[in-house]
């Protein structure tokens, strides 16, 4: 059984969004995966660490062009949501990359955030963007 769970409840019915979304917790796993495993080496957590922040922002830069694109009304507050995940993440990494252990802090920063940010802010633009049939 994974650590954080895929489930429908998180699918906007956006296929794009939905598979970005379940890749992120796939990589969230595997990050608690390599964080759980004594023989994985601060490296290979370093690089998951790395891979996850980078496929999230280009997850960000999908969502905001599409907020762009599209007249989304709630752009700039969902943009600057965005904005504060990232600087909290690159915190939390920044501290790992200077040798603190930071495993359980990113993984909950993770968690949290995914299911939220899923469940009530990117749920709001899911009607927004079907009403005018974007399949994003």
């Amino acid at each position: 059984m994974a650590w954080m769970e895929w489930s429908e409840a998180l699918a906007l019915g956006l296929d794009g969004v939905d598979a970005q979304h379940r890749w992120l917790v796939e990589a969230t796993n595997q990050l608690h995966e390599a964080l759980s495993d004594p023989g994985t080496g601060r490296d290979a957590v370093g690089r998951t660490l790395d891979g996850l922040m980078d496929y999230t922002m280009n997850h960000f830069i999908m969502e905001e062009d599409l907020f762009q694109r599209h007249g989304y009304p709630e752009r700039e507050r969902h943009t600057a949501l965005h904005d504060q995940f990232t600087a909290a993440v690159m915190s939390v990494i920044n501290r790992f990359e200077d040798g603190e252990e930071v495993g359980a802090e990113v993984l909950a920063l993770l968690k949290d955030w995914l299911v939220q940010h899923i469940l009530h802010v990117d749920r709001a633009y899911a009607p927004f963007f079907k009403e005018r049939g974007i399949a994003a």
